[in-house]
């Protein structure tokens, strides 16, 4: 098995950690090899506070997906979020010497490092500098100036930020657990991937991914990533609420929410009730589940409208940033009974549940296309198209070596890039920035 050809996600969640092995089949889908999951222990919030806990929680995950695979994994694509993460948008330009010249890939990277460099507050790091209009010479809405004259450059750009010591934490529980990191990439970002449409972004749409720890937000319109934003609770400050309304167990919380819970308190009948077992050989508690689902409600409606602050924030009402295609719902969030409905009641905008189900191929297991692994099969694809993208890059480069040479230098170039090339340009791409930061860390 060539594996070159395959990639690893991790989802490092509140709630669970995913790891998922896998490469395209060749109809373009993804083809999982191996999965394995293991509960979070030691991430709140999406943040990580006990570093040993999460180093265990992955090794876990980790291992349950080599036995699965039977591949060694040495890397891993990692999402990142949490309560620390916030975005801006930031303008910036360069001077091209010559204009004569046609504007490169070359130029568009150097402006790009250029708003790396911007000052942060004390203790933050840009995460994504993701470009999203540009100027030439003053001609403005150009979204690919790649080819085009001009001598001065200039974009708008969405930069994601996030705290140093949080992102530091997560690299070294990745290095600890034997892993090389691979890229690191925003939740949101990932879970877009995997669930939306190249209509659904062209046409306007916002992405709620509702996780464990937090609800993440992504809002895209003709095509490009416009907002941002990451609201710091999700399901479990719901399951916490069952716990203290009903005086259950966690553990029984969690169970009520998924087997009997429902956002719309409408649903059920005053006489619907359910029994819960007795702690010790106490008396079991009964529970209506209209009790159940007000308490669901209240939760959910809060989190969906601080959602919503953050769309009106973003401006979705003005015509040119009107969001056709609506909101797309994924993460373990999302599975909740008539949630979709409550969506629409709040927001009045179409709503429908995001599976990762599409880009999977067709034998994949069925309970893998649920909203849950949304992330992880983003994550996945997102180290997939990375190799693509390096392959091609290193083929050009091996193309335009080969025409300077003969024929017998041609074919010894293009050995040379099928089988060295690609694993050092992949490990210095995306990894050294990151290995250099947690190098200084220690």
């Amino acid at each position: 098995m060539e594996h070159d050809d395959i990639s690893v996600g991790l989802d490092i969640g509140t709630t669970k950690i995913v790891a998922m092995i896998g490469r395209r089949n060749e109809y373009g889908k993804i083809e999982l090899l191996g999965i394995g999951k293991a509960k979070s222990l030691g991430v709140h919030r999406g943040v990580v506070n006990n570093i040993t806990q999460t180093i265990q929680s992955i090794q876990m995950a980790v291992d349950e997906a080599i036995a699965v695979s039977g591949i060694k994994i040495t890397e891993a694509v990692v999402g990142i979020a949490g309560q620390h993460i916030r975005s801006l948008q930031h303008s910036d330009y360069i001077t091209r010497p010559n204009s004569e010249d046609v504007i490169c890939d070359e130029d568009i990277e150097k402006l790009e490092k250029q708003v790396y460099k911007l000052v942060m507050l004390p203790g933050e790091e840009i995460i994504h500098v993701l470009p999203q209009e540009f100027k030439v010479d003053g001609q403005a809405e150009i979204t690919q100036p790649v080819g085009m004259y001009g001598g001065r450059l200039e974009a708008n750009f969405h930069v994601v930020v996030g705290q140093v010591s949080s992102i530091r934490n997560v690299g070294r529980c990745i290095k600890s657990a034997g892993l090389n990191l691979a890229g690191i990439t925003l939740e949101p970002l990932a879970s877009a991937e995997a669930v939306l449409s190249n209509e659904e972004k062209e046409a306007g749409v916002a992405l709620i991914d509702i996780g464990g720890g937090t609800t993440d937000l992504a809002i895209f319109k003709n095509g490009i990533i416009r907002h941002t934003a990451v609201i710091p609770f999700g399901g479990n400050v719901i399951t916490e609420d069952i716990k203290e309304g009903c005086s259950i167990i966690e553990k029984q919380a969690e169970l009520l929410k998924t087997k009997f819970g429902s956002a719309w308190p409408g649903e059920n009948k005053e006489n619907e009730i359910v029994s819960i077992p007795g702690l010790r050989g106490r008396d079991p508690k009964e529970i209506t589940l209209k009790n159940l689902s007000k308490i669901i409600h209240a939760r959910v409606l809060e989190i969906i409208e601080q959602v919503f602050l953050e769309i009106k924030n973003y401006g979705h009402e003005e015509p040119k940033k009107k969001l056709i295609a609506g909101i797309v719902l994924t993460g373990g969030g999302a599975e909740l009974k008539h949630i979709k409905q409550l969506v629409e009641y709040i927001t009045g905008m179409d709503t429908r549940i995001g599976y990762p189900n599409e880009n999977l191929a067709g034998d994949s297991d069925e309970s893998l296309s649920s909203p849950q692994y949304a992330t992880a099969v983003g994550l996945l694809m997102n180290g997939l198209n990375k190799i693509e993208k390096n392959r091609l890059k290193i083929s050009q480069q091996v193309k335009v070596e080969s025409s300077k040479g003969d024929n017998a230098d041609k074919e010894t170039n293009e050995e040379v890039g099928k089988v060295e090339e690609p694993k050092k340009s992949i490990f210095e791409k995306w990894g050294d920035k990151f290995r250099d930061f947690l190098d200084n860390a220690e």
